[in-house]
């Protein structure tokens, strides 16, 4: 089995990323490496395909897209660390409900490195401190491949969350790793949550940020 790719991309927009994820995912074959993206988008808030226009309040000058993953709207911005995963579950033998264990089992793993007690809700999706929503996840499945992933709250504004109903919940409170006391970078939370993932999905073999190759879908990052 190939090994898994972690890639560290830094700040990127979110469209850019999500267009090369999709042609990543549609140009696999049997013997891609499965890959992990580890990115920060600036501001913007996504729709996953149930969601619903009411639950975007004011959007104002947040550009607003359209995304194929599960779930409602959200946001990205810069400080928030999104890990996007792109694993062959069939390959694996990894069920859909087993891989979004996996991450949030990530999250709880990576929070409780800050001596945070995380959670999971199985009547809404994603990982909560203390009753307030510290991390989405979307996914969506094509051909057995898994893409898109999850997104945690460092450190960040947040009050563009208050212009929507964050996941379609009207009453839901975000919160973020600074304001629970942590002091980690993103750097420090990337590196955990790549760690902790590779882990649950019992992958023994791990390369960090492999050169491009020039047909790669990402290697517009490296010009």
């Amino acid at each position: 089995m190939p090994p898994l790719i972690v890639r560290h991309l830094g700040q990127q927009p979110w469209q850019t990323i999500s267009e090369a994820m999709h042609r990543f995912t549609d140009s696999r074959t049997e013997h891609s490496a499965d890959e992990v993206w580890l990115v920060e988008h600036p501001a913007v808030f996504t729709q996953g395909q149930a969601g619903k226009a009411e639950h975007l309040l004011a959007p104002g000058d947040i550009p607003v897209m359209q995304s194929d993953r599960g779930g409602q709207v959200t946001y990205h911005g810069l400080g928030q660390q999104i890990m996007y995963v792109l694993i062959d579950i069939r390959r694996r033998k990894i069920g859909v409900r087993e891989l979004v264990t996996a991450l949030e089992n990530t999250v709880i793993d990576t929070l409780a490195e800050e001596g945070l007690q995380a959670y999971a809700r199985a009547d809404a999706p994603g990982v909560y401190v203390a009753g307030q929503k510290i991390c989405s996840l979307g996914l969506r499945i094509r051909h057995g491949c898994s893409f898109h992933g999850l997104a945690l709250n460092v450190d960040m504004d947040l009050s563009p969350f208050t212009r929507i109903n964050p996941c379609g919940y009207a009453d839901l409170t975000m919160t973020q790793l600074k304001d629970q006391g942590s002091q980690r970078s993103l750097d420090q939370v990337s590196q955990a949550l790549a760690k902790h993932f590779t882990h649950h999905v019992q992958c023994q073999q791990v390369v960090n940020d492999t050169p491009l190759p020039r047909e790669h879908p990402l290697y517009f990052t490296t010009l």
